[in-house]
């Protein structure tokens, strides 16, 4: 008895070992993915940085700057700026590992939607933050450089302080716009049914809104543009995730009995 628990323990613990040797393996492949892109994208990251600040310089007054108050900062945020387009270039691979870490745990019909699922969260997240930079920047900049005039200040806004917020935004629109594949998972795993989603919405819209005024600046201009769209793809979720609502199981036992009498 004492044996059989023994091999018991060793087998788990060999399980346990195998599943993080593989985890480990598949981070060095998603990190050395990003680190490839950023190798061959760091020489340009002065022009990825004045691409990246083009939404708030637009919405400088003329002659207006950005400027430096870290001594660093000139060589260490156009580093991070340039971090992040690769991480968003190699995002892909990065959500393939992770799907393909899980994979093994699932059922076959649950394997056939990773491919669909990494394309459509690394879809979705780029559009959210497409729509941040297109839309929600040129819009937040020109209302906030509309107070400046009146009270006679200079709008000259730190690189550091530019890039924590725009990697907020960023973080946060792309996040948002995540919402229908989150209630698709949800639907076609079973774990929530469409009826409850339906049910809960009046809460969802609430809690769109609160989580909007966290996450973006103190204006109702900015909220309604994180809460709109939030509310919008809650939306779109609920009607996308009627077709993957999954069917009723077929109770086995009926099935013999039935052919039993046939």
């Amino acid at each position: 008895m004492t044996q059989n628990n023994s091999t018991e323990d060793s087998g788990l613990q060999e399980s346990f070992l195998s599943h993080l040797f593989e985890l480990r393996d598949r981070i060095i492949k998603a990190v050395l993915a990003i680190i490839v892109v950023f190798v061959c994208l760091v020489y340009w990251a002065p022009d990825i940085f004045h691409l990246f600040a083009q939404p708030l310089l637009q919405a400088l007054p003329a002659g207006g700057k950005m400027i430096v108050t870290d001594v660093t900062g000139s060589f260490f945020v156009p580093m991070k700026v340039t971090m992040l387009v690769a991480f968003l270039i190699a995002l892909p691979v990065v959500m393939y590992q992770l799907w393909a870490f899980i994979a093994p745990g699932l059922y076959q019909h649950e394997r056939k939607l990773i491919v669909p699922l990494v394309i459509s969260s690394y879809s979705l997240f780029i559009f959210g933050m497409a729509f941040a930079y297109f839309l929600v920047f040129p819009t937040v900049f020109k209302f906030m450089a509309s107070y400046n005039a009146p009270l006679g200040a200079e709008m000259s806004t730190d690189i550091d302080n530019y890039l924590s917020f725009a990697m907020t935004t960023f973080l946060a629109f792309g996040i948002t716009f995540e919402v229908p594949v989150v209630v698709v998972v949800l639907v076609r795993m079973g774990m929530v049914p469409l009826a409850k989603l339906r049910e809960i919405r009046p809460y969802v819209i609430v809690g769109a809104f609160v989580i909007s005024a966290i996450v973006t600046p103190p204006d109702v201009l900015s909220q309604l543009l994180l809460a709109v769209p939030m509310t919008l793809l809650y939306e779109l979720g609920l009607l996308v995730a009627r077709l993957y609502v999954p069917k009723p199981a077929v109770d086995d036992d009926a099935v013999d009995t039935n052919s039993a009498a046939t």
